[in-house]
């Protein structure tokens, strides 16, 4: 960490699951008086501990843990919602003296909190709901009629996206890429940051997601899906589509078998983490540490903790 800027400290660690984010933040809170905290989709609702490979109670009891499982499954947590509690809790950390560490694979989320997010102005929801149901075929078309260039960028089965393009231009008068070019909220230039993106090799990486599936085909992880399954939530929320979710939920239902839910459970992973390793290899800036070395070992933790120093 650059320890001459004048800027309060915040080091983040990224990359793709499985990759051994939660036990080097652990590593480097109990080393420099840090707090870990959340930066992943899925660890930040309370409904999902087992499947989404929160911290155990042993690891939230060696250091403070923030923003895992915080929030209920029914109400769906936006990046944008996420960076605002997450400045909260940097914002205490920095105050009490302790160290802000950022942890999780969720590029979104980051990018939100440190380069902020387009103004766009709330969606009139009558216009919402008229966009979202319409058919992705049509709403595709009406995307090419009122803003081609958005069309022109997306696949015609790309609902979500289709229809948020859709519904900004409806409601503002004005492309979403034209809202885009404008940021406000981010605090990258507030902090001295000290980012580490994780990027292990392949197969070390593959072979850990799926011991990590096993492990939620636990008695407990079953006990954790059956639970949430029993709240008959909407199965298009993002607590109902997480990784491990939908595969436990085909072989509680009786849909599939045990080892072709393991099956399905794998390759979700696999797939998962194949997106983020391709995203964090890529997109973040080009001069943010990438560390390729498997955390194998307490060696190769302790060379990774001497690049926070």
């Amino acid at each position: 960490m650059n320890m001459k800027s004048s800027l309060p400290r915040l080091a983040l660690i990224a990359g793709p699951t499985a990759s051994g984010k939660s036990a080097l933040a652990l590593a480097l809170a109990e080393r420099a008086n840090g707090v870990v905290v959340n930066a992943d989709s899925a660890q930040v609702y309370r409904d999902l501990h087992i499947v989404s490979a929160r911290p155990d109670a042993a690891d939230e009891a060696r250091a403070p843990h923030r923003l895992y499982g915080y929030r209920d499954g029914a109400h769906p947590c936006s990046a944008a919602a996420w960076a605002e509690d997450a400045k909260a809790v940097i914002r205490d950390c920095i105050a009490a003296g302790q160290l802000p560490i950022l942890a999780g694979g969720t590029g979104l989320y980051l990018r939100t909190l440190l380069d902020g997010i387009a103004p766009v102005p709330a969606i009139d929801p009558a216009v919402r709901q008229s966009v979202r149901a319409l058919p992705v075929d049509e709403a595709y078309a009406a995307l090419e009629r009122e803003d081609a260039a958005a069309a022109a960028r997306l696949k015609p089965a790309d609902t979500t996206r289709i229809a948020r393009a859709l519904e900004v231009v409806r409601s503002t008068g004005r492309p979403l890429a034209e809202w885009q070019k404008e940021k406000v909220g981010g605090i990258g230039a507030q902090v001295d940051l000290a980012p580490l993106i994780l990027l292990p090799p392949r197969d070390w990486l593959i072979a850990r997601c799926d011991r990590r599936f096993e492990g939620m085909m636990t008695d407990e992880g079953l006990v954790e899906v059956q639970a949430l399954l029993a709240r008959g939530l909407d199965p298009a929320l993002p607590v109902m589509r997480a990784i491990g979710v939908p595969e436990i939920a085909a072989f509680l239902d009786g849909g599939i078998s045990r080892e072709e839910a393991l099956s399905a459970g794998r390759i979700a992973t696999r797939q998962y983490a194949k997106r983020q390793y391709t995203w964090f290899a890529h997109q973040p800036p080009a001069d943010w540490p990438r560390h390729v070395v498997p955390l194998d070992s307490p060696k190769a933790t302790r060379d990774a903790l001497s690049l926070f120093v």
